[in-house]
């Protein structure tokens, strides 16, 4: 498997490692600001990501994001009603799976009936004008992690994460290998060990 490919059955692996095990294991700064949350609690995303940048009050386009994408939407934290009902039914069609945006987003009920994953900045029935995205398929910072097309985009209840497509084979790995220490750590402090013990850390007790 080429090290550009996203690993095999990434979907449902990043659904139980999630993404603070995906960060840990990385070892890169790839997390996104905290302020970017879900919209509906228990929303889920991974999936390659697409990258876009607008002007702020600018709405956005559809055409060129690539099926099975997430869309991750740059406005420069400029909080309006960029998302809402109609270009979710229109992003279904499409075959985008979720939406990362800076910005606000609106019609809350329909998207979680629609049960399609957003995360944002915030929510705001300010509406925006009809005008082209600056940059479409271009790399850029966004808010902290740097994304480009094709890059992994894990979002669950805990935050959200971009992993460079180049890293994410070995960060699965990582993560998995890190999840399974942990299972077996539980599994022993269920049984009455202490994290002391487990830890290697018993020579404290002892300290005067």
């Amino acid at each position: 498997m080429s090290t550009l490919a996203l690993p095999l059955n990434y979907h449902e692996r990043a659904r139980i490692l999630g993404s603070s095990t995906l960060y840990e294991a990385s070892h890169l700064a790839c997390a996104v600001d905290s302020g970017i949350r879900p919209i509906w609690d228990g929303a889920f995303i991974a999936a390659p990501a697409y990258p876009l940048q607008c002007a702020p009050g600018d709405n956005l386009a559809l055409e060129q994001v690539p099926r099975g994408s997430v869309l991750v939407v740059g406005t420069g934290n400029f909080i309006a009603g960029y998302w809402g009902e109609v270009l979710t039914v229109a992003a279904q069609a499409a075959g985008v799976v979720g939406l990362v945006i800076d910005g606000g987003v609106r019609d809350i009920a329909a998207l979680k009936a629609r049960r399609f994953p957003v995360f944002a900045r915030g929510i705001s029935v300010r509406g925006t004008v009809k005008a082209s995205a600056t940059s479409v398929g271009q790399a850029f910072n966004f808010n902290g992690a740097e994304v480009a097309p094709g890059d992994l985009l894990v979002a669950d209840d805990d935050g959200v994460i971009i992993i460079p497509k180049a890293h994410a084979a070995r960060t699965f790995a990582e993560g998995e290998s890190r999840a399974d220490k942990e299972a077996h750590m539980m599994q022993a402090l269920t049984e009455g060990r202490s994290t002391l013990e487990l830890m290697n850390l018993t020579h404290w007790r002892h300290r005067p």
